[in-house]
């Protein structure tokens, strides 16, 4: 079962990573006891070793939002030396660690690109893995930055690749989702197993999923199991 919804063909999309985000944001002092591990290398002679963790951690509760605020922070403190639209992305088009932004020229998404990578640069980030879909703004990209620096841009066919946990068709310009295994025993339980399975944070599959959502809550109503 596949979902497909196409980006405008008018704009041009660009989309990266910031590489080990939570790693580049640094815990203080006086709060790192709360990241506190016991480690044992396997001796048996040995006791085990405390550490603490210097920087955020992935899985820790509070990880996400301090890193979301930092990304603020960067675009705060450098705020007089970027444009609008760079600055506007930084803080309002990241969804923890991945940027996802149409501009409405090749031109525009190279310049934004440049400006981000810097941007994000001063920050301590490393902004990578970039996907678009346009090859003139992939080809002024470098090539370790590239989400698939092996690609041809004369010759091959553009990936399909994830953005923001979403499978993007770059060749044709769609976003997608794939539910498998559809024969699963149990209504409720299957029917609950499917729905969970569609990550969609930014709510493209609602008009589908909303209709599955509500035969879930008729079974329960019929206390179906």
């Amino acid at each position: 079962v596949g979902v497909l919804l196409r980006f405008r063909q008018d704009h041009t999309a660009i989309v990266a990573d910031i590489e080990s985000l939570f790693h580049q944001v640094k815990v203080r002092e006086q709060d790192q006891d709360s990241l506190r591990f016991l480690w044992w290398d396997g001796s048996t002679e040995e006791y085990p070793q405390e550490y603490v963790m210097t920087v955020h951690t992935f899985g820790a509760t509070d990880s996400p939002c301090t890193a979301n605020s930092m990304l603020k922070r960067t675009a705060d403190d450098n705020e007089n030396d970027f444009d609008p639209t760079t600055l506007r992305t930084l803080r309002r088009n990241f969804y923890v660690g991945d940027v996802l932004r149409a501009v409405s020229t090749s031109e525009a998404a190279i310049k934004l690109s440049k400006q981000l990578t810097e941007l994000c640069a001063r920050g301590g980030f490393n902004l990578t893995k970039f996907l678009s879909n346009e090859r003139r703004v992939l080809a002024e990209i470098p090539v370790e930055k590239r989400a698939t620096p092996s690609l041809d841009l004369d010759l091959d066919e553009l990936p399909v690749n994830r953005a923001l946990g979403i499978r993007w068709n770059i060749e044709i310009n769609m976003f997608g989702f794939k539910v498998l295994n559809l024969n699963k025993p149990n209504p409720m339980r299957g029917m609950l197993s499917t729905i969970a399975s569609v990550f969609d944070p930014l709510n493209f599959a609602a008009p589908v999923m909303l209709p599955a959502k509500q035969i879930m809550q008729a079974l329960w109503r019929c206390r179906i199991p």
